[in-house]
């Protein structure tokens, strides 16, 4: 097994796997992260998936997970089409599960939305992503390799919560102006991505999100009733530029619900953590904040 871009989400995965006994590989790109690979016990291999020949990363026949994220300027993906370049020069992988975003959608209006429904990226963020998905989709049909895509929503965990956003008193958007949002537990993410590789038929793609979106603001107050912290404040959407960081008011611009009824019906995946609520409520019982 390998797992390109071994961060977070793809060390969760390596413990899985290892717990099962199978061996796995995982890329990064810093030492530092390299080390903690290793603490997960997989082995590391300390690559720029950008630039290096990746002639070490022996991909013939294997299973793969691309975590490795794009570039953080342009509207394309050269770090994918650099890696297909080297499957092409080192053989090709058996299967691929390659994790998006659902940012894909683009302004779906507060939509519900399958995976039928046609993606219109607009931010840069997504745009790099859809190049990334078009690529591994060609790639996919000239080598025979079988793909998987997962388009994730927001991933939340215990220890990746905005509470030094919430104690810092960032306002949000008022509750009736803000968009719909998504999210999927990392922890479901990691049994999905498993799911995926497992038994997802090829060509698939798929919404990685628990099924109850709620608007953003109603994030943040969730979060902020676990802890027992006050809710943020709230301004009014025509008042969010300049008070909040770009990259949150590009996250504004974009409402939609999503659906992951083909993800429980195809993979049969039973969510732990199936609404934020759920999710949040292990996270301080019997800790101070």
């Amino acid at each position: 097994m390998i797992i390109l871009g071994c961060g977070y989400i793809g060390q969760a995965l390596a413990k899985r796997y290892r717990q099962r006994g199978e061996p796995v590989v995982g890329i990064v790109r810093s030492a530092e992260t390299a080390v903690e690979v290793e603490a997960a016990g997989a082995q590391a291999l300390q690559l720029d998936l950008s630039r290096d020949d990746l002639a070490s990363l022996e991909p013939a026949g294997k299973q793969l997970f691309h975590l490795a994220p794009p570039p953080s300027e342009g509207d394309d993906d050269p770090l994918t089409a650099h890696l297909i370049e080297a499957f092409e020069r080192n053989g090709h992988p058996r299967r691929l599960v390659y994790i998006g975003t659902t940012g894909v959608y683009g302004d779906c209006e507060g939509a519900w939305v399958d995976e039928a429904w046609q993606p219109q990226p607009t931010a840069s963020r997504s745009l790099r992503r859809w190049d990334a998905e078009q690529r591994l989709r060609q790639w996919s049909r000239e080598s025979g390799a079988e793909l998987v895509i997962l388009r994730v929503a927001g991933i939340y965990a215990c220890d990746r919560l905005p509470l030094a956003r919430i104690r810092s008193a960032q306002p949000v958007v008022k509750a009736d102006e803000a968009p719909w949002s998504n999210r999927i537990h990392a922890e479901d993410l990691v049994e999905i991505c498993i799911a995926a590789m497992e038994r997802a038929p090829s060509d698939a793609i798929y919404n990685v999100c628990d099924g109850h979106p709620s608007t953003m603001t109603d994030y943040f107050c969730q979060v902020a009733d676990a802890a027992g912290l006050p809710h943020p404040p709230q301004i009014p959407l025509a008042e969010a530029d300049g008070q909040v960081s770009a990259g949150m008011l590009s996250y504004l611009k974009e409402s939609r619900r999503l659906s992951n009824q083909r993800l429980l019906d195809e993979l049969g995946v039973r969510l732990r953590y199936p609404d934020l609520a759920q999710g949040l409520a292990p996270c301080f019982q019997g800790e101070a904040v």
